[in-house]
């Protein structure tokens, strides 16, 4: 499933960075807020693990034990400090990668995940395409570098997005400290998080850091206010800390709540053969989390009628809302009370029908 969305994009004040590409974008819609060079393709170090430990968290369950292979730590660079023979729960690696940066976890998590390193970043790439992400190539599932290893600030800040509602996914990201319990045997270990944003800007709660010669610092952060939240991406940027910070609150500023309008608060849906002639939906009050000068409109789906028996809880229409012209997202309508069928003469039930549905066409 994609859940990123193409949105018109409105007049916004740059705000200047240290980085030779960022990203400021919504993370509710995928809206792009500000942008350097957003679209250029650029290396990304371990921020490559934002992919790697969704597909982890996607894999199965966390609690399973893997006895770590010399393959799975031949690796260099960053290290949770695994070691051949040490007994590991994938929840243990998902921490090790995403707070300590551990190659080693990565390395680990790609065979056990899909057999092979190989064989896992072909999964890496699948998801990349079915997220929508065209310009993003991964050759390692550590983000060591490679001439096929790239992606760019845009793209980056919109995995972000889609890993941040994963709720494992996100509750690593947005962890300062993780006890860990690995080795041979495993004993009591305590991961701290690279990203010190996490204890500095009031409202973060992730992502990821990164850093290669090739690549420079890069920095993937999340952060959440007043019901808002914006995914920032820098890539190398040599001050990316203040950076963050000023991209945040600029991306906050430039962001307003929005509450869909619609001609009707309720409708009515014809019921054939039912107990009662209709049922009545209750249109639910939508807001929208948009760039200021947005618009937001919105479009009820609903059949000219239907057929009793109605099942209490049952999606009968659908309520489209649109954020500047495009489809933002769609809100299932469903049935608050049950309609049983009326029995009734088999003359009668049929002139009740043909002229229920002669009236709605």
């Amino acid at each position: 499933m994609c859940i990123i969305g193409i949105f018109p994009t409105l007049k916004t004040t740059a705000v200047f960075s240290s980085a030779k590409a960022h990203a400021v974008i919504n993370a509710e819609s995928g809206e792009l807020i500000f942008g350097k060079n957003e679209d250029t393709r650029l290396p990304m170090a371990s921020t490559t693990k934002i992919m790697t430990s969704l597909l982890l968290c996607e894999y199965g369950n966390e609690n399973r034990e893997i006895k770590v292979t010399r393959e799975m730590v031949a690796v260099e660079g960053s290290s949770m400090g695994l070691l051949e023979g040490d007994i590991v729960t994938l929840k243990d690696l998902l921490y090790g990668m995403m707070l300590a940066s551990g190659n080693d976890a990565a390395n680990t998590a790609a065979i056990v995940v899909g057999g092979s390193v190989e064989n896992f970043v072909r999964l890496m790439n699948k998801r990349a395409k079915e997220i929508g992400l065209l310009n993003t190539s991964f050759e390692t599932p550590s983000g060591l570098d490679g001439e096929n290893h790239y992606t760019t600030a845009k793209e980056l800040a919109l995995l972000a997005a889609f890993a941040m509602k994963n709720n494992r996914f996100k509750a690593a990201a947005s962890t300062v400290s993780y006890t860990a319990f690995y080795g041979n045997p495993p004993y009591k270990r305590t991961i701290k998080n690279h990203n010190r944003l996490l204890k500095t800007y009031e409202g973060l709660n992730g992502v990821k850091t990164g850093f290669t010669k090739k690549s420079g610092r890069c920095l993937v952060t999340s952060a959440s206010r007043d019901g808002k939240e914006i995914i920032v991406v820098t890539l190398n940027d040599p001050n990316d800390w203040q950076d963050h910070k000023n991209l945040l609150d600029a991306g906050f500023d430039a962001l307003t709540t929005l509450k869909a309008s619609y001609e009707k608060e309720k409708i009515n849906i014809n019921v054939v053969g039912g107990k009662s002639d209709y049922i009545t939906i209750d249109i639910p009050e939508i807001s929208v989390n948009c760039l200021k000068g947005g618009a937001v409109t919105t479009e009820v789906l609903a059949p000219p009628f239907l057929y009793a028996p109605v099942k209490r809880d049952e999606k009968i229409a659908e309520l489209l809302v649109y954020l500047n012209g495009k489809v933002y997202k769609s809100v299932p309508l469903y049935a608050k009370e049950a309609i049983g069928v009326q029995e009734i003469k088999p003359q009668i039930r049929f002139l009740k029908q043909f002229l229920a549905i002669l009236f709605s066409v």
